[in-house]
C-alpha cells in the first residue's frame, strides 16, 4: 500500500501522532483481554460447582441443576457473544482507503481485495460463533 496524499507526494506514516494511536489500541486491546481473562477466572468455579451438584427429587430421582436448557442458553449466549465481536472485528480489518464504510448489514456491494462479492472473513465468523458454541455444549456435558 502506497499511502500518496493529494499532492502526489507520499504521507508520512511515522510521527507522535501515529505512535500514540498505536500505543492506545495496543493499551486498549491488552486491557479487553483481561478483562475478559477475568470474567472467565470468576465464571469457571461456579460452573464447575453447578455441574457438579445433583439434587434428589420428592420421588428419589437425582437431577442435575445445570439441565439441558441451562447448557443451551449458556452456549448460545457464548457462541453470539464470539459471532459479535469476531464480526466487528472483521468489520473492522475489511476498511479499504477511499471507500465508505458499509452498514454492519448491508454488505452487497462491498467486497474483499480479490474483487469476490462475498467476503470470506464473514463466513468465518459465523463459523467462529457455531465452534464456541460447541465448545461450551461440550464442555458443560
Amino acid at each position: 500500500m502506497s499511502g500518496e496524499g493529494a499532492g502526489g507526494r507520499a504521507a508520512a506514516r511515522s510521527g507522535p501522532r501515529l505512535w500514540s494511536v498505536v500505543g492506545l489500541s495496543v493499551f486498549g486491546s491488552a486491557v479487553s483481554v483481561a478483562l475478559v481473562g477475568c470474567f472467565c477466572a470468576l465464571i469457571y468455579p461456579i460452573l464447575k460447582e453447578l455441574r457438579a451438584v445433583r439434587l434428589i427429587g420428592e420421588d428419589g430421582s437425582e437431577e442435575k441443576i445445570l439441565g439441558f436448557w441451562s447448557i443451551l442458553v449458556l452456549s448460545l449466549l457464548a457462541g453470539c457473544i464470539c459471532c459479535v465481536s469476531s464480526w466487528t472485528l472483521t468489520y473492522l480489518d475489511s476498511y479499504q482507503p477511499g471507500m465508505a464504510f458499509p452498514t454492519l448489514l448491508d454488505l452487497t456491494n462491498f467486497s474483499d481485495a480479490s474483487g469476490c462479492a462475498f467476503h470470506m472473513g464473514y463466513g468465518v465468523v459465523v463459523l467462529n460463533g457455531v465452534m464456541a458454541m460447541l465448545t461450551v455444549i461440550w464442555s458443560l456435558t
